[in-house]
């Protein structure tokens, strides 16, 4: 009642003002400034209401600091490396006249030399390498795969779908024709004949920076996958290319390479920022799948692929071989993905909750 009474006190000529002053049950110099946030604190201020893609967040920062110094760490408290044989922890060992399994979790075993041994989550097949230390160095496997490609793919798919939305006409089309090849062409085969023909030698390149195996599927993955982000940029950019700012641009001379690079790239930053997170979760999928398959990463490297292409063989002695890659598999995609979610809720307004 009472600030009812002092909103008619107030004329009409007072103005926003003074209203604003009622509201916040001051004096109208007592009146605290509003400070106006930029784009990126709104962002992150819409990201920080959505516990789940926080946690996701978090969880996916875990995994890449797991990836770049877990299995080094693990690997010097454990005094042995993810390829080292322990016949005994294997299931080609004999144990009572009878082909023995996998060694389990926990298991502490003697080497050759007369050295206990543990194996945190068991021996994997028949060599019974140890599991735990192969599920760390198999996460900065996928994981550099997953990311490389992802850049690759988003590099291409961001520079031919900029040129087609922007220059239309002749560019366009070639553009979308080449598109349109990539996305009919069954990659599925082309591995294979890859993997039969020059897979091995190909495997061989690592640029002294990554492991057997991750270059080939790096390429394969950004050579069949730039197409989704080409024809994601190109519908924004068809979009940007007609809005005021970019017109204005024209008008005072600026060139074309001028204004894709300081009017329409910055624009473009929110959907390359998601659609990253979420293909990096769809390349792990893609790597686990050819490397269970036989054509990604061959079993004398550890990634989570091929730990479980050795793991059906064991599922009614030893099922938590399955279990394990099975779960570090489903907490990345899960993770990569929520946090994809919630970055795309923090850009786009209207669709945060």
């Amino acid at each position: 009642m009472a600030t009812r009474q002092r909103q008619e006190i107030v004329g009409a000529q007072a103005g926003l003002g003074a209203a604003v002053a009622i509201e916040s049950q001051g004096e109208l110099g007592e009146v605290e400034a509003i400070r106006a946030r930029g784009y990126w604190e709104q962002v992150w201020l819409r990201f920080r209401r959505d516990k789940l893609a926080i946690v996701s967040g978090f969880v996916v920062f875990l995994l890449i600091l797991i990836a770049v110094i877990g299995g080094p760490i693990a690997e010097h408290y454990l005094h042995h490396g993810p390829n080292d044989i322990f016949i005994n922890a294997g299931a080609g060992h004999i144990s009572n006249g009878a082909i023995g399994v996998p060694a389990g979790p926990w298991t502490t075993i003697t080497d050759d030399f007369g050295h206990k041994q543990l194996l945190v989550l068991g021996g994997d097949g028949e060599l019974g390498r140890d599991v735990f230390l192969r599920l760390l160095y198999g996460a900065r496997v996928s994981l550099e795969v997953a990311i490389m490609a992802t850049f690759g793919a988003m590099l291409i798919g961001v520079v031919l779908g900029v040129m087609a939305g922007y220059y239309r006409g002749w560019i366009d089309t070639t553009i979308s024709r080449v598109l349109e090849l990539t996305m009919v062409f069954p990659a599925l085969l082309f591995i294979i004949a890859l993997s039969a023909t020059i897979g091995p030698r190909l495997n061989d390149v690592t640029l002294g920076i990554t492991y057997p195996g991750v270059i080939t599927l790096v390429l394969v993955f950004t050579l069949f996958g730039w197409f989704y982000p080409a024809r994601i940029m190109r519908a924004q950019v068809l979009s940007l290319r007609e809005k005021e700012f970019v017109e204005a641009a024209r008008m005072i001379g600026a060139s074309d390479s001028r204004i894709m690079r300081s009017h329409v790239l910055p624009h473009l930053v929110a959907p390359i920022i998601v659609y990253s997170t979420l293909t990096i979760a769809t390349y792990v999928l893609a790597e686990a799948g050819l490397s269970f398959l036989g054509l990604g990463i061959q079993s004398s490297t550890a990634s989570w692929g091929n730990l479980l292409s050795a793991a059906p063989r064991f599922y009614l002695t030893q099922p938590w071989l399955m279990v394990w890659p099975g779960v570090a598999v489903l907490i990345t995609t899960l993770s990569f993905n929520l946090l994809g979610d919630g970055l795309r809720d923090a850009f786009d307004p209207r669709s945060s909750h």
